[in-house]
């Protein structure tokens, strides 16, 4: 039996820049986008220093198309993935080596409104920039809860009448 290991990455930073959304030949979606994420300490003199780290990332197939919709400079995101490493000859011949965090999930802040989970997005095809407001998640999920045929308002219920 093998040992097991684990390989995640997660992070809560900016967009470095709008996600470039492409397609592989046999038509499988792949964007890439960056992200950076800051860090501040206190040194032993007292001085407040801070340090920025850029990272690559890399999503594939719907989340990749995700990404494309959903993703914009600036925007603060949160970000689930694996590291990988890799490594390529570039146009000048010189063989290179880049290290990109391939993206499993992310969550995209709103303006302090909503945030808004990718999965949730897919779902319910927002229309102003990917962000789905409380009310219209509210309602959408009352929406799917309700049996077909039979609709109440949630305010009809008595809170005496909830077993819990």
């Amino acid at each position: 039996m093998a040992s097991r290991s684990l390989n995640r990455v997660i992070l809560i930073g900016n967009l470095t820049r709008d996600p470039e959304l492409k397609y592989t030949p046999s038509g499988t979606a792949v964007c890439t986008f960056g992200v950076a994420t800051n860090r501040s300490w206190t040194t032993a003199e007292g001085q407040t220093k801070e340090e920025t780290q850029f990272h690559r990332i890399v999503s594939w197939q719907k989340l990749a198309e995700l990404c494309g919709k959903l993703l914009t400079k600036g925007r603060k995101v949160f970000l689930e993935g694996r590291l990988t490493y890799r490594s390529f000859t570039g146009k000048d011949g010189v063989q290179r080596s880049i290290s990109e965090i391939v993206l499993d999930d992310f969550i995209v802040f709103s303006d302090g409104k909503r945030v808004v989970e990718a999965e949730e997005t897919e779902a319910h095809a927002p229309e102003e920039e990917g962000l789905v407001t409380d009310e219209e998640l509210n309602h959408d999920t009352a929406a799917a809860e309700e049996p077909k045929g039979k609709k109440e308002k949630s305010e009809d219920v008595d809170p005496d009448d909830i077993p819990f």
